[in-house]
């Protein structure tokens, strides 16, 4: 399966179950940005495996920091304080709604027929 049809399952489970799926950006800085207070460095080399925030002072494992930053960007995107959209950067897509069967039979079980 490649990312494509991944992502179209993703967002077709998500619209089915009445939520939405926030894809990040491909230029999100997800390793650069610290988890505990969003400040982000200018540069960060590959082979820098563990990094210290100047803003804060927190340490950080680069990939465990790089899994944490999309979860947030997409808690802060889809939910707000005041029950409004977030201020985080997402783009949107919708997915198409699924066909529910109108057919009343279709709905019974196999134990109601017996």
């Amino acid at each position: 399966m490649g990312f494509h049809e991944l992502r179209r399952h993703v967002e077709y489970k998500a619209a089915w179950r009445g939520g939405r799926a926030v894809l990040a950006d491909r230029s999100f800085p997800s390793s650069k940005l610290c988890a505990c207070c969003g400040f982000r460095l200018e540069t960060l080399v590959l082979d820098v495996r563990q990094w210290t925030c100047p803003g804060c002072g927190a340490s950080h494992d680069r990939d465990v920091n790089a899994a944490i930053n999309p979860r947030n960007m997409a808690v802060s995107s889809t939910a707000s304080a005041c029950g409004g959209q977030g201020a985080g950067p997402t783009r949107e897509r919708r997915a198409k709604p699924v066909r529910r069967s109108r057919n009343p039979i279709a709905k019974l079980s196999v134990a109601s027929l017996a």
